[in-house]
């Protein structure tokens, strides 16, 4: 049995265990073209309505996951018609930012509507528990692995951050526009988007790849 002493030696060892030890942690890669359609396909075919909206929207909006489970209806329609383009304050900076709604997205969202018999003032992906309020950023993470496991990846390299990235990255690739992807993510810095893409790095080494000395 231990002594007092020795419990307390325990307890500061314990304290100073890293909380990420033996974890994986890091970037979450973005998805591919493939991943994408892969599980747009399946929840397609399976009829779940709200988490083909809730995936749709994810890549096209690039939000971080506490603003994008508390979007209202009213946030992306004008008059009962949904906007190609929509404006949310975000929750971490406290500034707003735009993004596009692109077309597959506003019919799986209009389906979302119709089915749930959603109003202006309520929450697009409100909880199943109470309607009042949305789904948690818990709820829409369980999802995520659930979408992320359907295409045999790998759940424990993809995350929520892995569907904020995947639009900016794609964009970012075939624009090389560090600007434009800063506005999209609405980032108050320019160096936080080079750091959140990672791709100064990328792009470097794939400069050096190309020379031969």
């Amino acid at each position: 049995m231990l002594n007092k002493s020795e419990i307390v030696k325990e307890q500061k060892h314990r304290k100073m265990i890293p909380w990420n030890k033996g974890k994986l942690i890091g970037q979450k890669p973005p998805l591919r073209l493939k991943h994408i359609w892969g599980i747009r396909v399946r929840l397609e075919l399976t009829s779940k309505t709200r988490d083909l909206a809730l995936f749709n929207l994810a890549i096209d909006s690039k939000l971080r996951a506490c603003d994008l489970v508390k979007i209202k209806v009213s946030d992306i329609t004008n008059c009962g018609q949904l906007l190609p383009r929509a404006i949310v304050m975000q929750q971490k900076t406290n500034r707003p930012v735009q993004f596009e709604i692109t077309e597959q997205s506003r019919e799986s969202i209009q389906a979302l509507i119709t089915h749930d018999k959603l109003s202006g003032g309520d929450f697009l992906f409100r909880s199943r528990i109470n309607h009042a309020k949305p789904i948690t950023t818990r709820s829409y993470a369980m999802s995520v692995k659930k979408w992320i496991a359907s295409v045999g990846l790998d759940t424990t390299l993809y995350g929520t951050h892995s569907l904020r990235r995947t639009k900016a990255t794609l964009i970012y690739q075939q624009t090389k526009n560090i600007r434009a992807v800063q506005l999209l993510l609405g980032h108050t810095k320019l160096e936080s988007t080079v750091r959140y893409l990672g791709f100064e790095l990328n792009d470097a080494l794939e400069l050096a790849e190309q020379i031969e000395a």
